[in-house]
């Protein structure tokens, strides 16, 4: 439903926001998460589980909350984006942009005409509020906060002409794909894999957007903070029930027999 996008506004405000993935598809956990006090859930439809029915009942539990949701859709497809923002959604995340080209044909997907070439059906559409925001089309794209993710050594080399994109809102570093695409997969505290975040960072700040990543092991969200990034997802639904779950039997086993079962290592990422 349509509201003023209130988390592009902090960011224009110099805050810095840090949320949670929702992997699961699980509306029960986007509200259980709403009410814990991210400052917004990423719902992730490109390794996460779910379909735009379930993207719809997400979205509206977190409305229940009035914690706002970021959606990162597959692939930069002008189909599943025209279908995700008719579903309500003012705040995309599209991955694996590799240049100029492909972030310009992200953003014109997601403006309309003379804009764009987002398709036309604003009186209908759960974005507009069913056509009871008249004006919707008109106020779609200063509303709008497009996130692009740049995920390899490619990318990093063109990240000064996908950053300079108009529309453009943030630049993401995908950190282990970026690694992996050197042959660095997991290796995200190499040094080969740091200077190639470094080089990004350089580029995406020196173009006046805002930068976003997640923790790794070459940086804590404290570190990424004070470097100067403002969008930082910390966590995922999988993960807290993950970490969770193993903690809570480890401390009833250590009771009732003095036995213990190691957690499995967690890797880097999120």
């Amino acid at each position: 439903m349509f509201r003023p996008n209130l988390l592009k506004q902090r960011l224009g405000r110099g805050e810095k926001l840090f949320g949670s993935w929702i992997a699961t598809g699980n509306a029960t956990n986007v509200e259980i998460l709403g009410h814990s006090g991210f400052d917004y859930l990423l719902i992730d439809l490109e390794h996460g589980q779910g379909e735009i029915s379930d993207l719809i009942a997400m979205l509206r539990a977190a409305e229940t909350t009035g914690t706002p949701c970021v959606v990162r859709v597959p692939w930069n497809d002008p189909v599943t984006l025209k279908r995700v923002l008719d579903a309500g959604v003012d705040s995309v995340m599209i991955p694996m942009i590799e240049n100029e080209d492909e972030a310009k044909a992200a953003v014109r997907a997601c403006r309309y005409p003379p804009l764009g070439s987002r398709g036309y059906a604003a009186p209908l559409v759960r974005a507009s509020t069913f056509g009871a925001v008249s004006d919707y089309i008109h106020r779609a794209a200063d509303n709008l906060l497009i996130i692009l993710q740049i995920e390899s050594a490619g990318a990093v080399a063109q990240a000064r002409t996908i950053s300079a994109v108009d529309g453009v809102d943030i630049v993401f570093i995908g950190v282990n794909d970026l690694a992996g695409s050197i042959g660095r997969l997991e290796q995200l505290d190499h040094p080969d894999v740091r200077a190639l975040v470094k080089q990004a960072e350089t580029a995406i700040q020196a173009s006046g957007r805002w930068l976003g990543t997640v923790p790794s092991a070459g940086a804590s969200w404290q570190e990424l903070f004070d470097a100067g990034y403002q969008f930082v997802p910390v966590a995922s639904d999988t993960g807290l029930l993950r970490d969770a779950a193993f903690a809570s039997v480890r401390e009833q086993r250590r009771y009732r027999d003095g036995g213990q079962t190691a957690q499995p290592a967690r890797k880097g990422g999120y």
